[in-house]
This record gives C-alpha cells, structure tokens and sequence, in this order.
C-alpha cells in the first residue's frame, strides 16, 4: 500500500532576536492514503472564482483573504487525513546544530522523522513524501538531501520517494500549508482561531526541547 505524505515549514533560519524573526521552526506533515482531497480543494477553488470570491491562482494560508480561508478549512474538517508537527524553539538549538541553514533543517527532520515514522508509515509499503521546495536550485539540493537522508534512515524496509515541487504545483502540498500555518499561528501568537479548526485531525504534536532551559540567544 502506498501512503502520501505533504510537508511544509513554519518558520525562518535567523537565530536572533527581534520582531522579524520567528520564535519557532515547525516541520510539518500531511499523511493521507488518497490525494483525492488534494481534487476536491481544486474544486473548491473553482467554486470560489465562479462566485467572485477574492481566491488567488492556489490557496496560500498567510496571503488569503479570510473569507477564502474559511472555506478551505471547512472543506478540510470534512476530509481523511492526519497531521504531524515538531516544534523547535530556535533559542534553544546549540551552536553545532545551526551552523548552517541546511544542518539545522537536517536535524529539525530528523527529529520529526523519529517520533512520526511510525504512525506515518503503520502497514504501508510505500511512501511518496513531497515536500514543498525551498530556496534557489542549490539551496533546493542541499534541503532535498537533507530529506533523503533522514527518510532513508528509518525507512529501510519500504519503498520510497522524495519529490519537491512548488506549493502551488499540488493541491495537498497546499493542505500542508494550511495546516502549518494553523499551528504556527498558534505557537507564535496563541491564535488557535484556525488551529481548532484542524485540532482534531493532529495525532502528533511535539516541543522537541520542551524540558530545555538553556537559551543561546
């Protein structure tokens, strides 16, 4: 059986504080048997052009109109899928794992990738995780090998696959933002308008160094 998994990332690299940076990195997870939800937010999106709605050329969480969002999440609380997120408190990261963006993004997948493989993968034989792409082309390679390494690490006895294309380029890539960016708004602003909306459907949410008290920033 194969299972489809959509990730997104909450967050910026900037280890500092100040009013432009994040508080927190998220690494998120979409997984669903079918992607047949990712057809029926296509329709939706056609249903709100035929109405006039304010709907853009792919559904985007922090750039949509209100109006727009309430729909995708009420299609959303209607639709089969689970959801996983790792929060890591940036201040918290020691030195060696944010020497550079791509180690940091290695390490953030890595402990996603610990606690959830298993309910990710639960009898499936394949995997097809997309994630959705980041940076310029060379960022890109960097960021998909971080992927690849951590996924081949607990993923021995199946088959699987990377594939990174544009959020805008498939529909469930945008379920993952949407969901990303319902926890992210609650981490950062205690905002769980949206959150709620999706709560039921998250099985695993994890402060990664929740028990830290060391800050290095």
């Amino acid at each position: 059986m194969r299972r489809y998994v959509f990730a997104d990332e909450a967050g910026d690299f900037a280890f500092n504080r100040n009013q432009r940076s994040s508080r927190y990195f998220i690494i998120c997870t979409v997984t669903l048997d079918s992607c047949a939800a990712g057809d029926r937010l296509s329709h939706l999106k056609r249903e709100l052009a035929w109405e006039g709605a304010p709907v853009g050329p792919y559904f985007h969480a922090c750039e949509d109109k209100q109006v727009v969002r309430d729909r995708v999440f009420q299609t959303l609380s209607t639709e089969p899928f689970s959801v996983e997120s790792t929060i890591l408190e940036k201040s918290k990261a020691q030195p060696q794992t944010r020497s550079a963006e791509h180690r940091f993004y290695q390490y953030a997948w890595y402990y996603h990738w610990r606690y959830t493989h298993r309910k990710i993968l639960d009898g499936a034989d394949e995997l097809l995780i997309t994630a959705a792409s980041v940076g310029t082309k060379k960022g890109q390679r960097v960021f998909t090998a971080a992927v690849q390494d951590v996924a081949g690490q607990f993923g021995s006895r199946i088959t699987w696959r990377t594939h990174h294309p544009p959020s805008m380029a498939d529909p469930c890539l945008q379920i993952a933002d949407y969901c990303t960016w319902a926890i992210q708004r609650k981490w950062e602003s205690g905002d769980v308008r949206s959150y709620d909306l999706i709560k039921e459907k998250i099985r695993h949410e994890y402060e990664t160094w929740r028990h830290g008290t060391v800050h290095y920033y």
